[in-house]
């Protein structure tokens, strides 16, 4: 069996396809999300796919990603570990011999070509360290803690012809743009383009899965349309931190600090679980 076949980022993404749901793959910050994000995938039957930005690596010494790891190891669910939009080769090469089972090589703050050329170096960098990847095809609106804002750059949707281009690069995951952005929507709320959406997953032809960057503020209709339409890994961040953030402010000088954690951590599970449900994946581990 080769590393890919029991690699547990990309089983949990192969079964997902297949049985037509959406993995959530959310962003950590702290002891608290690891542990509500774990109990969520418990309660609920659930694959998981928990996230980190590069600065969780630099700011605990890879800590936070080794409780992560060691976290999913003990669950009794499929759970993964994925470093989201490692934008330097430095940071990837670091998270090579952290304990990811997937890492995000995102060049797209290069032009092109640059990023096509810098991300197959590194897809066969990690590869070698038996870690799956993700890269993104065109560029992706905004920026996110610890992620370059491409505001300055220009925006580029996904071409199915540039699925192409990635596949050959070996990449296991692609994010592409199809009107999604990181960080905040503005008043109109998103405005996806599913067609632009059906040729590239018709271009991707089941050769490598889709993920879903920026769904701050989606409701679950929304959510809902983007499973149906073949989006297998669905990147979260506020959705399931926002009920964690305001009883964090609500209570940070009414509770010991103890019930404090423990309240704050049953806040993220309990949402946790909601888009669980809404994304088809409770039930499936």
């Amino acid at each position: 069996m080769s590393w890919k076949q029991s690699n547990t980022h990309l089983s949990i993404l192969r079964d997902a396809e297949a049985g037509k749901y959406g993995v959530i793959a959310a962003i950590a910050y702290n002891i608290e999300h690891i542990l509500g994000l774990v109990q969520a995938a418990e309660t609920a039957r659930s694959p998981l796919i928990i996230q980190f930005f590069p600065w969780a690596i630099e700011a605990t010494d890879g800590l936070l990603i080794r409780t992560a790891a060691d976290a999913a190891k003990r669950a009794s669910v499929p759970i993964s570990i994925h470093l989201d939009h490692a934008q330097s080769e430095k940071i990837i090469k670091q998270a090579a011999e952290l304990p990811f089972d997937s890492i995000m090589v995102d060049m797209s703050h290069y032009e092109k070509d640059i990023n096509l050329k810098k991300t197959q170096e590194l897809v066969r960098y990690c590869n070698e360290r038996q870690k799956a990847t993700e890269a993104e095809p065109g560029r992706i609106e905004g920026g996110e803690d610890g992620v370059m804002d491409t505001a300055g750059l220009e925006a580029c949707m996904t071409t199915a012809e540039e699925v192409n281009d990635f596949v050959d690069t070996g990449v296991d995951v692609l994010a592409p743009a199809f009107g999604n952005v990181h960080g905040e929507y503005g008043p109109q709320g998103p405005h996806l383009d599913f067609e632009r959406f059906q040729n590239i997953r018709s271009q991707a032809d089941g050769r490598v899965r889709l993920a879903l960057h920026g769904t701050n503020g989606f409701e679950p209709e929304l959510m809902k349309h983007c499973v149906a339409a073949g989006v297998s890994k669905i990147n979260v961040n506020r959705l399931v931190l926002d009920d964690y953030y305001d009883h964090l402010h609500a209570n940070v000088d009414k509770m010991s600090h103890t019930q404090l954690i423990e309240e704050g951590i049953q806040k993220v599970a309990d949402l946790t679980v909601k888009w669980m449900e809404i994304s088809g994946s409770a039930g499936k581990a």
